[in-house]
């Protein structure tokens, strides 16, 4: 269990090493239901806790170095969780 606090206080991903992905929930997203934002993201303001402490978080998802990422919304990231930290991170808060 990665803790990744920032979408929610207590929220936590999983790492699956022997299935190389990463389950983030939504501490990422590739579609943000709020917004309809599509593409490795945090979900939006309205329903993040903490948006600047969220994206700090990533660093626990990206150093898995998973190839799939699983997330709460959204289609799975096939590019490797480095990938989607640096589209989310890229994209910034909504």
């Amino acid at each position: 269990m990665l803790f990744s606090p920032g979408h929610t206080h207590g929220h936590c991903a999983l790492h699956l090493p022997d299935r190389d992905t990463v389950i983030a929930g939504d501490a990422i997203v590739t579609l943000d239901p709020y917004t309809a934002r599509r593409g490795p993201c945090i979900v939006a303001g309205a329903a993040t806790v903490d948006s600047e402490r969220n994206l700090e978080c990533l660093d626990v998802i990206a150093a898995t170095g998973a190839g799939t990422v699983l997330t709460g919304h959204g289609d799975p990231w096939r590019y490797g969780a480095g990938s989607a930290v640096e589209h989310a991170r890229a994209a910034g808060p909504a």
